[in-house]
């Protein structure tokens, strides 16, 4: 089939990608011609394990293409794919539809022949019916429907391929047969085709995130009076994710939780209810407990190092928000470290992505390229984010400073074989946080 792609952000680009992988004609749009170019030259704007591959591979099969012009785009096209940002507006939970809005009236604008169009970008309950007012003039040439995606940022081209299911939402009947054979290739390998009303779809997004992110947040509350109790959150978690009815997965107590969809999506879906006036008071509990998280585990660096942080040497292994992602958004990295430098803490940090703008311009914060000089002669080593390299590291033998202490927020090593190298350890949720 002949897809276009609108917008070459997280969802548009692996999406299109992937597609293009699977034996249809891509051609992604974006008015970023920075962007674009850097992609008809092989670069990916984006951090995402075996997508630069994938790139190079449908390009060069010219089954993938990459433009700034909109209209050719569109008409080259029979199924077009929404695909661009819809962030929290500031100072608000409100979702800002403004760049969903303006892309459809581009599609209104050069549609010269009947086409359905895709929301793929995460919108509240109702867009789909927004979009169809403003297509309203071409409403025999253009069919709106919804296809949420459920990719998770290092895992991607995984579950696209593999997806748990894949989610259509349509008011007619005729765009669920050619989504279907859109999908055949991954439905032929098991996943399960879910068909639904359009507003249907748009909300299963939007309470999917909801309830991970309040698995996440649960789970953190509950390590906190694990650590008071003097009971181990592993075992509540096993113990709990053992029942079938609950599962196991989200059920890691660690940071708050950051990316681009549960603080946006938590959010959005409770400004979404408060438009038909419901009060989505679970959610809203699960945004503030998120929000205190960060301020909660900042404090235990106090409690660790002592009230006063001045020219204490603080190193971090990985700032984003989980690994295999290059994603800072809403990582509770972002607060942490301004915090410990405003405080005199002189903080490094080494994340395998690389080095962050987010913290360039903040005084006594420096990026180090590797574990071992980020480490050596440190104070406190903050783990964050559980990228592989950071899974079995030998700290006695990186670190010339005997006095140092090692907090680990994703619970990665065992506190007994620190004790046994007289390591002075801190984890989350565990017995030894006291």
């Amino acid at each position: 089939m002949k897809l276009c792609m609108i917008g070459t952000g997280y969802v548009g680009l692996v999406s299109g990608v992937c597609f293009a992988d699977i034996g249809n004609q891509v051609v992604c749009v974006d008015k970023d011609k920075n962007k674009i170019d850097k992609l008809n030259s092989g670069i990916s704007p984006i951090y995402e394990p075996g997508l630069d591959e994938l790139i190079k591979k449908n390009f060069t099969a010219k089954r993938l293409s990459f433009t700034t012009n909109i209209n050719k785009a569109i008409n080259s096209s029979d199924i077009i794919f929404i695909c661009v940002g819809t962030p929290t507006r500031k100072g608000s939970i409100k979702v800002d539809l403004s760049f969903v809005y303006k892309c459809t009236k581009e599609i209104l604008k050069y549609s010269k022949r009947k086409k359905i169009i895709v929301t793929k970008s995460t919108v509240p309950v109702g867009t789909g019916d927004e979009i169809e007012k403003i297509v309203k003039r071409k409403k025999k040439l253009l069919t709106v429907i919804s296809n949420p995606e459920f990719l998770r940022e290092g895992e991607a081209i995984r579950d696209f391929r593999y997806p748990d299911r894949i989610v259509i939402g349509s008011n007619e009947k005729k765009p669920f047969n050619i989504m279907k054979k859109l999908y055949a290739p991954l439905t032929n390998k098991g996943s399960k085709f879910f068909t639904t009303s359009r507003r249907g779809a748009e909300l299963i997004k939007y309470a999917s995130n909801a309830f991970l992110a309040t698995k996440i947040t649960f789970i953190n509350e509950l390590a906190n009076l694990c650590e008071k109790s003097g009971v181990n959150i592993e075992d509540i978690s096993l113990g709990m994710g053992s029942d079938s009815r609950i599962g196991g997965r989200f059920l890691r107590a660690g940071p708050a939780y950051g990316g681009s969809c549960f603080p946006k999506d938590t959010k959005g879906l409770v400004s979404a209810a408060e438009k038909y006036k419901i009060n989505l008071s679970v959610v809203k509990s699960v945004i503030k407990s998120n929000q205190e998280r960060v301020n909660l585990l900042t404090k235990r660096v106090h409690k660790i190092l002592g009230s006063n942080l001045k020219n204490k040497k603080i190193s971090f292994l990985g700032v984003t928000f989980k690994p295999n992602t290059d994603d800072m958004r809403d990582s509770s990295s972002l607060k942490m470290i301004p915090y410990l430098c405003k405080k005199g803490a002189k903080v490094r940090y080494y994340d395998p992505s690389g080095e962050k703008n987010e913290f360039k311009k903040i005084k006594n914060c420096n990026y180090r390229n590797n574990i071992k000089s980020n480490c050596n002669d440190t104070d406190l080593v903050v783990l964050l984010t559980e990228w592989d390299e950071f899974k079995s590291i030998d700290f006695k033998k990186i670190v010339k400073n005997n006095k140092f202490k090692v907090y680990d927020l994703r619970n990665l090593y065992s506190a007994e074989e620190m004790k046994k190298n007289k390591i002075e350890y801190f984890s989350v949720g565990r017995p030894n946080t006291n």
